[in-house]
């Protein structure tokens, strides 16, 4: 025990010796925040965002089920502006898809059986179309000033950075009236991703090649899970891999991509202006039609 006790004391000192945080400021902050969304700080390179995990149902006064396990993959470009105020700008454009798999086969399902309510019910593939940054991310404010600020953590290589994106907002499937009697979307993307610090850091280096995460994710039902009002959440937790080469995504994506989403093997065009779409919205239009 107290071998364990020194040990475990050993790797927090060591791990605080070795561990910086980094404060990116100005052009840095730009060039490494770009680099994280594409990759690099080349226009046009197809970036490949893959992840592979497992969603869990969390209902009160029940154990935790492991309902589902997840593949998908996003695929983004990122186009290059300049503005005479604003300084250098980018703005990423992707699609992307999340399978629903059997947790004990590992193969895509189409109809799943509810536990809580023994329906068979037809699975809502993700296939979302686009998913693409709202606005350019420009170098400098509105007025010119280079406000740009990016904190990471720094282990001897590696650049660690991890995001919180609480969401918080009208329900595509609600009525007018959420603000008074409830039913807004809530959510929560939770990521920690890890870069080559070399190449992250040093704005001389356009591409930081391969990068590694995790992805969690903490929401209500899928609304094609046909659960109502039933208490409870999903959590999701998937590793991610971005890579530039097709080749480097997983067989499993690959296949699924060639068989069903052919499509999604590009991304949209540097000019995509479509309005975005998430499973809510694809589900309302499934269930218009």
């Amino acid at each position: 025990m107290r071998y364990l006790i020194k040990t475990f004391l050993f790797f927090l000192i060591t791990s605080n010796l070795n561990s910086q945080e980094l404060n990116l400021t100005a052009e840095n902050a730009y060039f490494a925040y770009q680099k994280m969304i594409c990759g690099t700080t080349e226009e046009g390179a197809t970036r490949y965002g893959t992840w592979e995990g497992k969603a869990y149902s969390r209902v009160p006064g029940e154990k935790d089920r492991h309902i589902f396990n997840l593949v998908g993959i996003n695929v983004r470009q990122c186009l290059k502006t300049n503005d005479e105020v604003r300084g250098k700008g980018f703005r990423s454009v992707s699609r992307e898809i999340q399978m629903y798999l059997d947790p004990g086969t590992n193969k895509v399902i189409d109809t799943w059986k509810n536990p809580w309510t023994n329906d068979d019910i037809s699975v809502l593939h993700v296939a979302n179309d686009p998913v693409n940054m709202r606005g350019i991310s420009y170098e400098f404010d509105e007025e010119g000033n280079s406000t740009r600020e990016m904190k990471v953590r720094r282990y001897s290589d590696v650049i660690a950075s991890p995001l919180e994106i609480p969401l918080f907002y009208k329900n595509a499937l609600g009525g007018e009236y959420q603000k008074y009697v409830g039913g807004m979307y809530h959510a929560m993307e939770i990521f920690n991703s890890f870069y080559n610090a070399e190449k992250l850091l040093d704005d001389n280096i356009q591409s930081i090649d391969e990068s590694h995460g995790g992805w969690t994710r903490v929401a209500q039902w899928l609304p094609w899970m046909e659960m109502g009002d039933k208490p409870g959440i999903m959590i999701f937790n998937a590793s991610v891999f971005n890579t530039f080469e097709l080749n480097d995504v997983p067989e499993k994506i690959r296949k699924i991509l060639d068989a069903r989403y052919p499509e999604y093997i590009k991304p949209p065009p540097l000019n995509d202006d479509r309005p975005n779409e998430t499973s809510w919205t694809v589900f309302k239009k499934q269930l218009k039609n």
